[in-house]
């Protein structure tokens, strides 16, 4: 284990996170909100410590493995998302305490969109867009930015890209060079938040919003600068866009990326993940839109308008709300809520288990029950016409059965601090999967729980992005042998 060389790639990431406390600083200064001083104090602070850091072990030049990847990724969110609070802690609007400031940091880093936050539509301008900020920067993974443009540090950077990039497979590179591929990917990134952002300004938000409201869309994180989310517009031509743009955010980056090198879209409907992706969508708005009729909640071409939006919103785990689905009938309700278990497409920047994982369960089950028909008959499991290969399989096992004890683990302790178990299971569920709003007593906010609640809540945060086992692998023996 190389601690010299991760201290060192420790102190450089800090340095790079110390420059986005320039866009809030710049932001308190045009509308003169008081917070000026806050982001200053706080670039000097992650900036001084990441020189002093990078000075101190400057000198220890050494490859990177996987092992220190793996604890650089783990250390950087944690000091991160400790930092990342600061601005909520000091700033006299909202005046929360600190575990309450580390839930909102490490909610917008995970880019799980749940808050304990009340009154936004008051708060100081740059601290809403300080908050939108960090669940934009924690989209696509700071880590794979600082790939993008550092030099290298004088290691490996694909020891990083493994453990930050979501999904089952993890090896694949856009580019022969993983700088470029990083680079790749948020060029890619980048450009949709723009388009995004102008889409939302031409179709009526002020320039702020569209602003703040494209960097949750792409992150599919969720936060609003308004309590009442997307609502607050109630603007059918913003919701399609919210839509739109959740729907292309959760997508394989890799496919927007050889759509746009090759100026085609014919891929998109040759992905088996793709098509199953949409079918899921579609199938979901169909049953909700009926329910809603069936039940009386709203009318026809209004249900169609609520269904729609909530299903992508939390299928995707964006968490945005049109309307509080908690108090939809109950059957509605969870069903909407466990669709958020599956998420977005593995290498999007939505949260879950990834609908790969999920297809390839179902078509192992699949083959399970043909096996017992034809016991001496050979089934592979194909994913795009292609075989997958069995350690695949077994890892996208692996993975679900750690997330299935984990799950449980976390639920349990919740109701031990006294949650009920409604409300236990969303804000775990909710959590894990970097969804935000639950149910019951957090179908709102969540502010009401207790302290120890919220920082086993964001465990289960950081559990859901880094998708469990590059934090797991750290509490084994095995890890720390050399």
């Amino acid at each position: 284990m190389h601690f010299r060389v991760t201290i060192r790639v420790l102190g450089y990431l800090l340095m790079m996170f110390s420059l986005t406390m320039l866009p809030p600083l710049v932001c308190s200064l045009l509308y003169d909100d008081g917070l000026f001083w806050i982001y200053i104090d706080v670039l000097l602070y992650s900036l001084g410590t990441g020189f002093i850091l990078t000075i101190l072990f400057r000198r220890r030049i050494v490859e990177m493995r996987v092992k220190d990847g793996f604890l650089v990724t783990i250390i950087f969110y944690l000091v991160l998302g400790s930092i990342g609070a600061l601005p909520f802690l000091l700033s006299p609007n909202p005046d929360i305490g600190w575990q309450d400031a580390l839930f909102e940091s490490f909610s917008g880093l995970t880019t799980t969109g749940a808050t304990v936050l009340t009154g936004l539509d008051s708060m100081p301008k740059s601290l809403l867009f300080y908050r939108q900020q960090i669940q934009w920067l924690g989209g696509m993974g700071i880590i794979v930015l600082a790939v993008a443009i550092l030099p290298m540090l004088g290691i490996g950077g694909m020891q990083l890209y493994r453990t930050e990039a979501p999904g089952p497979v993890k090896d694949n590179k856009l580019t022969p060079r993983i700088k470029e591929t990083a680079l790749a990917l948020w060029s890619i990134y980048v450009g949709l938040t723009a388009i995004c952002a102008l889409a939302y300004w031409a179709a009526g938000m002020t320039f702020f919003d569209a602003i703040c409201h494209s960097f949750s869309t792409l992150a599919i994180g969720g936060f609003s600068t308004h309590d009442a989310s997307i609502g607050f517009f109630n603007s059918p031509a913003i919701e399609s866009i919210a839509i739109i743009f959740m729907m292309i955010a959760g997508i394989n980056f890799s496919l927007h990326f050889l759509a746009w090198r090759n100026r085609s879209f014919k891929h998109y409907f040759k992905d088996d993940e793709v098509l199953f992706y949409f079918f899921t969508l579609a199938a979901s708005t169909l049953v909700v839109t009926f329910g809603l009729v069936y039940y009386g909640v709203y009318e026809a071409p209004h249900a169609l308008r609520m269904g729609i939006f909530q299903v992508v919103s939390i299928f995707t785990t964006t968490g945005f709300a049109v309307a509080d689905f908690s108090h939809w009938p109950v059957s509605l309700t969870f069903l909407i809520f466990l669709g958020a278990f599956a998420g977005a497409c593995a290498g999007s920047t939505g949260g879950g288990l990834k609908v790969m994982r999920v297809l390839l369960i179902y078509k192992q089950g699949i083959r399970e029950i043909y096996q017992l028909i034809h016991p001496n008959a050979i089934f592979p499991v194909k994913m795009n016409k292609r075989p997958v290969p069995t350690r695949i399989i077994e890892a996208v096992w692996g993975f679900f059965s750690i997330y299935v004890i984990a799950f449980l683990v976390m639920l349990v302790l919740l109701m031990a601090m006294g949650l009920d178990f409604t409300t236990a299971f969303s804000a775990v569920g909710a959590s894990i999967n970097n969804l935000g709003p639950g149910l019951g007593d957090v179908s709102q906010n969540y502010a009401d729980i207790s302290g120890s609640a919220k920082l086993l809540l964001c465990f289960a945060m950081m559990l859901g992005r880094l998708e469990i086992f590059p934090i797991l692998v750290i509490f084994t023996p095995m890890f720390w042998k050399k």
